[in-house]
């Protein structure tokens, strides 16, 4: 999967309105529809088989959300998206054929679209109103529903809107859609926090607990996008932050859909932005205590991951942290999974993303490229480990941001000195192999993980525990094994020995290089076996930041 924000990755006719890769919060970059479906090819050409668009509902028109996480209307397409922006907001067709040709012609390659939708708030479409007669865009939580003013199309709050019926006709900038929605009591009105009840910021948060129309409109118009634009998915956002059995009806209700449009494997992912504990209240049938027969999104992003992946591949943590995190899913998760190696669906794994603080690779201005190794050891555990790996947009081109904040990881692409779009880019080489690699070998998508120990004198195994120490595991499916070991030591070699199933692997069991980010071809290395028969082991000779996939059945 691929992640990109629309705005922030390709313009074929204009360059980015202010420095591509500047603080540039609150702006439109001038990234756009026809942007994305002009790199079709290559996002296709590097493996790519499904790509999550950042919204493309309608946003507040006053508000510069080019993010699109503040629909104002969740049955148009923001016309800023579109190639001609200024003809659109008049002409709506412009936009909605722009993204009908994008979601057709990723069809005609082969490649799913998944759409980002927001059932927790919409944006922010009107102020509160303090007790002395001003307004502002947030307030802190209240127990007690506020005093508000909805907006008008240029934004400004109107004292005499009180209610969303006071707005007149012909508003259509202003307030909230579809009309079913325009009513304040589909709205909490009680200030930022955190919990559900809660706006984000001055994103306006919607009644999702209990019975209310909110709930059904927002399901009505997923239910219109998914079926008007041929969509393959949904990644919801904030999805902790609504009510659970909501979650869990729309989750079902949009599946139910999908089947009568002829969309068999409709696929829902959702984030949890917390702990593994947490995450596994909402994926699969048997969610803890829940008892009906409703089941949540298909799969979660891997927070969990994302949180200890990067820093082992970095020689910061050791890969026992690794060993461990995937030790407690593996608990927490029996009530969900058959098979140890069904885990694999239920994750959308990734290194870094538009929410991310700084992007995971580091390119110090003195020496661009003395840790390019830490991040293809970072990818190669990501496409080998369990889970749908997704990559977020100029990943695959060495964008690493700038500044210490979310606009830091939201560049412009296309912007980039010397083309964001190098085919023969390092990474770009990089990914297309492991996509490749991932795709041959069916261990990698659907098999059951072992962290295996390593050693260095083929006596004394162990799951390292030092910074540093090579990563190993395996993906096992029926008689295959598939070993990715990587060294996150940059300065030193690595040779040593890694335990490979004795069952599996007879003596002298052949197992081939798949891939290195280090070379092309490498010699067979051939299965050995401790003296007294207990254990199974290949050896292994790792150059600094070198990582190696191999198998035993080629």
């Amino acid at each position: 999967m691929y992640q990109l924000i629309i705005d922030r990755f390709d313009n074929p006719n204009a360059p980015p309105k202010a420095q591509w890769d500047g603080r540039n919060r609150y702006i439109f970059q001038g990234g756009n529809l026809e942007g994305v479906r002009r790199q079709l090819p290559y996002l296709h050409n590097l493996g790519v088989q499904a790509i999550w668009l950042s919204p493309v509902q309608k946003n507040c028109m006053y508000r510069p959300t080019y993010h699109g996480y503040g629909v104002q209307d969740f049955l148009a397409i923001d016309p800023r998206l579109s190639s001609k922006p200024e003809e659109a907001r008049d002409d709506p067709s412009i936009v909605e054929n722009e993204l009908h040709a994008v979601i057709d012609e990723a069809h005609a390659l082969g490649i799913y679209v998944i759409f980002d939708i927001v059932l927790h708030h919409t944006g922010d479409v009107f102020a509160y109103v303090l007790p002395d007669g001003t307004t502002t865009n947030k307030i802190p939580f209240q127990h007690n529903v506020e005093s508000i003013a909805w907006r008008d199309s240029t934004g400004k709050p109107v004292r005499e809107w009180k209610k969303a019926s006071d707005i007149p006709e012909g508003e259509d900038d202003a307030g909230v859609w579809p009309i079913e929605l325009r009513s304040n009591h589909q709205f909490y009105r009680r200030g930022e926090g955190f919990e559900i009840e809660t706006d984000f910021m001055s994103l306006k948060a919607l009644v999702t607990n209990g019975s209310t129309d909110a709930r059904e409109v927002l399901i009505r118009a997923c239910e219109y996008i998914v079926g008007k634009f041929d969509v393959d998915g949904l990644r919801v956002d904030a999805f902790k932050h609504i009510d659970r059995h909501y979650g869990r009806t729309f989750c079902t209700s949009m599946r139910e859909f999908a089947a009568t449009i002829g969309k068999k494997n409709f696929f829902i992912f959702c984030e949890v932005f917390d702990s593994e504990d947490m995450i596994a209240q909402y994926i699969g049938t048997n969610t803890l205590t829940d008892n009906d027969d409703l089941k949540a999104a298909d799969a979660a992003l891997d927070f969990p991951l994302m949180f200890v992946l990067p820093d082992i591949a970095k020689g910061i943590h050791p890969p026992s942290y690794l060993a461990n995190m995937f030790g407690r899913r593996h608990e927490l998760e029996r009530h969900i999974m058959s098979t140890h190696g069904e885990a694999s669906k239920y994750f959308v794994t990734f290194l870094d993303n538009h929410d991310s603080h700084r992007r995971v690779y580091y390119s110090p201005a003195d020496n661009p490229n003395a840790y390019d190794d830490q991040l293809e050891i970072a990818l190669g555990c990501l496409f080998g480990l369990q889970g749908i790996p997704c990559v977020y947009y100029g990943t695959e081109q060495g964008l690493h941001g700038t500044g210490n904040d979310e606009e830091a990881v939201r560049e412009a692409l296309w912007g980039k000195p010397g083309g964001g779009f190098d085919q023969n880019h390092r990474f770009y080489q990089l990914l297309k192999k492991l996509a490749h690699t991932r795709g041959e070998q069916a261990p990698l998508r659907y098999g059951r993980q072992f962290f295996r120990p390593i050693s260095t004198d083929a006596e004394n195994f162990y799951i390292p525990g030092t910074p540093g120490d090579p990563i190993a595991f395996s993906r096992v499916l029926a008689e295959q094994e598939v070993v990715v070991i990587a060294n996150p030591n940059l300065h030193y070699q690595w040779t040593g020995y890694v335990i490979v199933d004795i069952v599996l692997n007879a003596h002298n069991e052949a197992f081939d290089v798949l891939l290195s980010n280090k070379g092309e071809t490498f010699p067979t290395t051939y299965a050995d076996t401790y003296p007294d028969g207990r254990c199974r082991y290949i050896p292994i000779t790792l150059l600094p930041g070198e990582l190696q996939i191999l198998s035993n059945r080629n």
